[in-house]
């Protein structure tokens, strides 16, 4: 199984480049930030969750773990910004910062107080219009009494005589107090989202609350002491999963989160877990988890399908999850190739970072790959152009040495013998790989004549 870190840089522009700074970083969390921490704070205090804060390096994660996860779950807001904003700078660790990094299994219950405000943030995320509308009921419909929860407004028809003793009140006014009375039935009755709404503002504060969860979580999988024990909960991944499969309609900040987590969790992921008897708090099935990573991957946004592929690119490693994932190669496979012609670099280091493990494990895609339009030729090109990383030209060049040691690809892949030995001839670094292209190609005998030579003696 490859390196985490080699995993992780393939995707950078370029060796020399400086790795991107982590998502949802608060301000003042560094020692260059310091400065301008109070400057960000008056400028754009909407932007934060609370203000920024520094944890000591005396600050003790043992003796606030209880403190930190009932702030969590009190739901109260002061208490919330203070714990969420303390969890973000304890899960952020620089490669100079002493601090200790926050396991989760030093605080118990953690993880499940963050996964909880995500889901308070999912229950009341989807918009009206797109929720499932109330069933139209005719059954009864010219009855008084339906028994479908009309019985008021039935009877509200009824016109109300002014009870003696208490005062004769003119028609208008019976009129207006029956229209007034009728119209807040109608509004407890058919509001969609209950008695008790969030505004604006409330919402607001619930879908940031979630962002800044998301963050946590993901910079906790970053973590190797906390990867197994998140690859294990099975609510962690539902709960991701499911942001994943929302992605259109879901906060992008979340989504991808949601899709770095699990990149981050994805050599350590059993998707049987799934079908597992653990506990189950959203049904979220196998199926499920592998389609909508397939979303993922043919979106539009770069961040999203360079995730998706190179989430992929490391769950068929593993022998379990592989027949899993065989319904949706040729999918894979066809959207990658797809990637491999976009211009950015990193795109192009997702694509080719999958389809080495893929064509490593899966004979069927060794075989239709080579026949698939413009796959050998955007392969080449990466390793012609060159790109950036030399990592990337080796997967490269290894995915076509892959491709020729199936006799059925030699064919089509005898189109390429130019282009093969001229890359032998141009390029050290790859001379050793396309030498034994060539010797495939060329000088090996077709396996079947091989067998009849074995069988009849030829």
């Amino acid at each position: 199984m490859q390196k985490r870190e080699q995993g992780k840089s393939g995707g950078a522009a370029g060796g020399n480049a400086a790795p991107p700074p982590k998502r949802g970083r608060p301000f003042g969390s560094t020692a260059a930030s310091v400065a301008s921490a109070s400057a960000a704070d008056s400028v754009a205090p909407s932007t934060l969750l609370g203000p920024s804060l520094q944890i000591h390096n005396s600050f003790s994660v043992e003796q606030n773990n209880k403190r930190i996860v009932l702030a969590l779950q009190s739901g109260l807001k002061s208490e919330l910004t203070w714990a969420l904003n303390t969890l973000t700078l304890l899960s952020f660790k620089e490669k100079d910062d002493m601090r200790k990094d926050a396991c989760l299994a030093k605080i118990p219950g953690l993880l499940d107080a963050l996964l909880q405000i995500i889901d308070d943030w999912r229950d009341i995320a989807l918009p009206k219009e797109l929720r499932k509308g109330q069933r139209t009921r005719t059954l009864g419909a010219n009855s008084v009494i339906t028994g479908f929860g009309n019985e008021y407004e039935a009877l509200g028809s009824i016109a109300l005589l002014p009870q003696s003793g208490l005062g004769s009140g003119s028609a208008a006014e019976i009129s207006g107090q029956k229209n007034t009375s009728k119209r807040r039935r109608s509004e407890w009755w058919l509001d969609e989202d209950g008695l008790f709404n969030l505004d604006d503002e409330g919402r607001a504060e619930k879908q940031q609350c979630a962002v800044a969860a998301s963050n946590i979580i993901r910079n906790f999988s970053f973590m190797p002491e906390n990867e197994i024990a998140m690859a294990q909960h099975r609510h962690c991944l539902e709960t991701v999963f499911q942001c994943i499969e929302d992605h259109i309609v879901e906060d992008e900040e979340l989504v991808t989160n949601a899709i770095e987590t699990i990149v981050n969790l994805a050599p350590l992921l059993d998707l049987r877990i799934f079908s597992s008897r653990k506990p189950s708090y959203i049904k979220i099935t196998e199926k499920r988890a592998v389609q909508a990573i397939m979303g993922m991957l043919g979106s539009q946004v770069k961040a999203w399908h360079c995730a998706a592929a190179e989430f992929l690119g490391r769950m068929i490693i593993n022998p379990d999850n592989e027949p899993l994932l065989l319904p949706f190669v040729p999918q894979i496979y066809k959207r990658l190739v797809d990637i491999l012609s976009l211009q950015a670099f990193d795109a192009q280091a997702a694509a080719i970072g999958a389809l080495y493990n893929l064509v490593d494990v899966n004979m069927d895609c060794r075989l239709k790959l080579a026949s698939e339009r413009w796959a050998v030729d955007r392969i080449l090109k990466v390793i012609k152009t060159p790109h950036p990383v030399p990592e990337v030209c080796r997967k490269a060049a290894m995915i076509i040495e892959h491709l020729a040691s199936d006799p059925q690809n030699r064919t089509s892949l005898l189109a390429y013998e130019n282009t093969f030995a001229e890359i032998l001839f141009s390029d050290g670094r790859h001379s050793d790989t396309f030498a034994r292209i060539l010797f495939e190609l060329t000088s090996k005998p077709n396996n079947k004549i091989a067998a009849a030579r074995g069988i009849w003696g030829m």
